[in-house]
């Protein structure tokens, strides 16, 4: 792997300010006056800031239609909202919200000057025609820490139950024109969010980072990324409204998202779609209760069948950062890494995968449905009663 051989994709243009929702009507403007809000279910519409912005929009001339998505979207809902919105000649979508606010008003924006159902471009499911656009523009504004979604191009949309899907339309064409991150609509979210959308920050930059894919640029960006979940996780948990916190936070999301649109991630977002698609556990929940098992497995397996692995010295490295000391050698370094993995999953209280109806009976479907991309970006392959163990782990 020589780190220094890479690419890197389309990014949005980023501003990253404390009250930079403000700038949003003048930036929407340049679009044009038609705009379509998408948010979340309803902590944003409840907010002050959502009633200063739709006053702003008022005296900007802005016409401004809106639209929830109350949780994980699915295709339906996304085409739901296209089929009404399609004649209104919306000029920008701005999606205000968490993940999976963002998720559907990327999907929305890409489809609502076409013809096409979402299922049409979904990868592993339907046709999977190419994707030719155009979409409209589109504006990202996170109001959780975990995802990154602002800074991708993947939609990732699903349909519930055991003969479910999570599944992705991702293409360069649906990358936000402007990622507008505003660590202060942090403020409003409650401490499972927080350490379910922590948490899935978290992962994504330790995925990233020992990802086969990884390079010397998305390397420096999740150690960034990784000391400001150190310093910011635990501090906002424990006070939503800490500033700092939130600053730290937004930010190690933001560069999670980054990372993970270059590199791929590993096995918990492998397992994360199965789990999220066949069961009712939020993304975040996935993987805060399984980033500790998996790191610990994949150190020990490295171990057994790979001890040249350059991730291994990554994962030391991790070790170090997190804890903020100079290990001995590097099974302190290993050591150290997954106790304090151990340690936050604890501290914050992510549930187990049983307390939303897994059993060890439907634990093959999950693992013959977990080879999707992020596996393959895992840094050693997992065989299937392996990836059965990690999930036994955390049963």
């Amino acid at each position: 792997m020589n780190l220094f051989d890479f690419s890197i994709a389309q990014l949005p243009r980023i501003i990253f300010s404390r009250g930079s929702i403000k700038q949003l009507p003048e930036l929407c403007l340049q679009y044009g006056r038609q705009i379509l809000l998408v948010t979340g279910a309803s902590s944003f519409e409840s907010s002050d800031a959502y009633t200063s912005l739709v006053s702003a929009f008022n005296d900007a001339g802005i016409n401004c239609f809106k639209c929830n998505v109350p949780g994980e979207p699915s295709p339906q809902l996304v085409d739901d909202i296209v089929s009404e919105h399609r004649s209104h000649g919306i000029n920008v979508v701005l999606g205000i919200g968490g993940g999976s606010a963002l998720d559907a008003a990327k999907a929305i924006a890409g489809l609502l000057q076409i013809e096409n159902s979402v299922m049409d471009f979904l990868e592993g499911v339907g046709p999977e025609l190419p994707y030719k656009g155009p979409a409209v523009p589109f504006i990202a504004v996170p109001t959780t820490a975990g995802t990154g979604s602002e800074a991708t191009k993947n939609s990732v949309l699903s349909v519930q139950g055991l003969e479910g899907f999570k599944k992705s339309f991702r293409d360069d064409r649906l990358v936000a024109e402007y990622a507008v991150i505003d660590p202060e609509l942090l403020g409003t979210c409650p401490a499972s969010v927080i350490a379910a959308n922590g948490m899935d920050a978290l992962t994504q930059l330790i995925e990233s980072y020992v990802s086969t894919r990884s390079n010397v640029m998305t390397d420096a960006l999740a150690l960034s990324g990784l000391n400001s979940v150190r310093d910011g996780l635990l501090a906002m948990y424990n006070s939503a409204q800490d500033s700092q916190a939130q600053e730290k936070m937004a930010y190690a999301s933001l560069m999670s998202g980054i990372c993970l649109a270059q590199t791929g991630l590993g096995s918990v977002h492998g397992l994360a779609s199965p789990l999220g698609a066949f069961y009712p556990i939020p993304h975040g929940v996935v993987c805060g209760t399984l980033v500790s098992s998996a790191t610990d497995m994949n150190i020990q397996l490295m171990l057994n069948r790979e001890s040249a692995n350059p991730a291994l010295d990554k994962y030391a490295t991790l070790g170090d950062v997190l804890a903020q000391k100079v290990h001995g050698n590097k099974h302190e370094s290993w050591e150290s890494l997954c106790r304090l993995l151990r340690h936050w999953t604890k501290e914050m209280n992510l549930p187990r995968l049983s307390e939303f109806g897994l059993e060890e009976s439907g634990l093959d479907h999950v693992v013959a449905n977990s080879r999707g991309s992020s596996m393959k970006t895992n840094p050693i392959v997992m065989t299937d009663q392996e990836i059965k163990s990690l999930l036994i782990e955390r049963l």
